[in-house]
């Protein structure tokens, strides 16, 4: 008998070229062998995106291109804005990101997934974010703090997200289907909600004279922690390495009760469980950071996703050159059969 495993931890699904988390070795690795500290000051969105579908970074003429074409798919269809506009005016903003794809990605016919529209729904989704918050040109800061966020947040292995991506794909469906599955996966608040959820920690501490009571008050209550502790990674998650120097400038006044907060945290964590590897992940630092480029935070998941979109797809063009549909079994738990009888008004 096959062993049963929560979770799947521990079971390969697939293989792939697209990233790998080394969780031993605190180490993130895109398409291409490169190493997410090397790559991210390095790139821009649009690089790693093309990095991703195609498994080498772009010539100058090749970006070009790419930019041209994500410029052009950028509009949203008459049937999309309408869609979006009938919903109620306090729809969670994933429910309406995930709305929009659906009504973006709709067609008379069943379409295979195309690098063409892996352009079209990686730039239809983060469509002039920071201009229309603010309906004007956002300063140069803000644009490079959340394009490095988009850079560091691409892809990240096989995740619950790009897993469910890859089991829409493997049944042969469409590639709007797939990033809708992705995101309905990201929007539970054990995937892609703890970003959110650090920030409102943060907001909650207040003030760094707060931090120790607070998060000693929390311990005592057996709260988690938001921001730390990881499934895969077994020491500082290299992203956050990034997203903290990062914060400094992005908003230095969270960045110091960010910063005092991840102090107490980790020894509070340590003294409870020496045993236990819970460093700081990605979640804690991008709150900061996402702050700093003038997100609400309620956005803070939908900007997540505008991020993994480009990995969603990439796996999808990747799973098609073996497609199977992915069937895992499960482990009966019931009675045996025949041993319980139907009762008599039932026959």
């Amino acid at each position: 008998m096959t062993e049963y495993s929560p979770g799947l931890e521990g079971v390969v699904a697939a293989q792939t070229a697209i990233s790998e988390v080394d969780g031993a070795n605190g180490r993130l690795i895109y398409r291409g062998g490169y190493l997410i500290e090397d790559l991210a000051p390095a790139v821009s969105f649009e690089e790693t995106a093309y990095l991703l579908w195609n498994g080498e970074l772009p010539n100058k003429s090749q970006l070009d291109a790419l930019r041209q074409e994500m410029a052009a798919a950028r509009k949203l269809k008459d049937s999309t804005r309408s869609v979006i506009t009938s919903l109620e005016y306090d729809t969670d903003p994933m429910d309406v990101l995930r709305t929009a794809v659906s009504a973006q990605g709709a067609a008379k016919a069943l379409q295979k997934p195309t690098v063409v529209e892996a352009i079209s729904l990686t730039a239809v989704v983060p469509t002039n974010l920071l201009w229309m918050m603010d309906g004007q040109e956002p300063a140069r800061e803000r644009v490079h703090w959340l394009d490095q966020y988009l850079v560091l947040l691409a892809d990240h292995g096989l995740n619950a997200s790009t897993f469910t991506a890859r089991v829409v794909a493997s049944t042969g469906s469409d590639l709007a289907s797939c990033v809708v599955g992705a995101i309905a996966a990201l929007k539970g608040p054990a995937h892609g909600g703890a970003t959110y959820a650090a920030r409102t920690m943060l907001d909650s501490i207040g003030s760094v004279e707060n931090v120790d009571k607070w998060l000693a008050d929390a311990h005592a209550k057996h709260a988690r922690f938001p921001g730390f502790g990881h499934r895969v990674y077994r020491t500082y998650d290299p992203r956050a390495k990034i997203l903290r120097e990062m914060a400094e400038t992005a908003d230095p006044r969270l960045h110091q009760l960010a910063a005092h907060t991840e102090e107490v945290a980790l020894k509070i964590l340590h003294d409870a469980h020496p045993e236990r590897p819970n460093a700081t992940n990605v979640d804690f630092w991008a709150s900061v950071v996402l702050t700093g480029a003038g997100i609400p935070k309620e956005l803070f998941t939908c900007v997540f996703a505008m991020a993994r979109i480009a990995g969603w797809t990439a796996h999808v063009l990747e799973s098609l050159a073996d497609l199977r549909i992915i069937r895992p079994a499960s482990q009966w738990v019931g009675p045996e059969p025949g041993k319980k009888p139907i009762p008599v008004e039932k026959r």
